[in-house]
């Protein structure tokens, strides 16, 4: 069982990851920890559907963050987990996606540490695996790639904090989480650094939900056809094992 615990009389955390969205995609200690919750600490993408869940008489606490609007600071959401843990009751801090897989779980973890609070971590499926499979976009692949890398964003606004030569090499499969908006700083720093402007590329915006959309091409032509940056969670993907996605065209 993923589970620490201290033993100090106190409430229990549990950091649960909700997957990608829709109910039938979070696990069944999942759905276990969000049913017998007494203090629901969630985010922003969480859908209605998993919402409904929660107890009617535990309470909810919104800490949602989109670009630039942060409801609740990371050390405030630090400070609701103790906080409630310290009265006694079941927390869960519900998060999309898996929790230690860009979702700042491990901060969280160091933060109950610290203050002695009893936790354990359930993992969720995050949104590299669950929207590469709804576009039908194979992570690795035999004949095409044999590794995959998990990249935030954000990482295209400043060069030095990445090997982008290592980066540009074939065989490998780069998935860039809220990808979207710098997909243009992205994209140049790739083909700058020897990657063909035809490698296959897609984004993925609302994977695995029934609104989920798809633009699959080449590389450059992606950045010509993207949409414009919205509220919708964006996943960007580039490599060989795109092309086998049903919604690519190379042209």
């Amino acid at each position: 069982m993923l589970e620490t615990k201290t033993n100090t009389g106190r409430g229990f955390v549990s950091i649960v990851g909700a997957g990608p969205g829709p109910v039938d995609l979070m696990t069944l200690r999942a759905l276990d920890r969000l049913q017998r919750a007494e203090v629901v600490v969630h985010d922003r993408l969480i859908t209605s559907e998993v919402l409904a869940l929660i107890p009617e008489n535990a309470q909810r606490l919104y800490v949602g963050k989109a670009l630039g609007d942060h409801a609740v600071p990371q050390e405030g959401i630090h400070a609701l987990l103790v906080q409630h843990a310290q009265l006694g009751l079941r927390v869960v801090r519900l998060k999309g996606g898996d929790p230690y897989v860009f979702g700042r779980g491990g901060e969280e973890v160091q933060a109950l540490q610290a203050a002695g609070i009893a936790f354990e971590v359930v993992p969720g499926v995050t949104a590299a695996s669950g929207c590469s499979a709804a576009a039908g976009i194979p992570l690795t692949h035999r004949d095409l790639a044999g590794s995959c890398v998990f990249l935030p964003g954000h990482l295209a606004d400043d060069n030095a904090t990445h090997d982008w030569q290592a980066l540009a090499r074939p065989g490998q499969t780069r998935v860039f989480y809220m990808g979207v908006q710098r997909l243009a700083q992205i994209a140049h720093q790739l083909m700058a650094h020897g990657l063909s402007a035809d490698t296959p590329a897609a984004i993925v915006r609302d994977g695995t939900r029934a609104t989920q959309t798809v633009i699959a091409t080449g590389l450059a032509r992606l950045v010509a056809r993207a949409p414009a940056y919205g509220a919708q969670p964006g996943l960007l993907i580039v490599g060989e094992t795109v092309q086998l996605s049903p919604d690519y065209h190379a042209n």
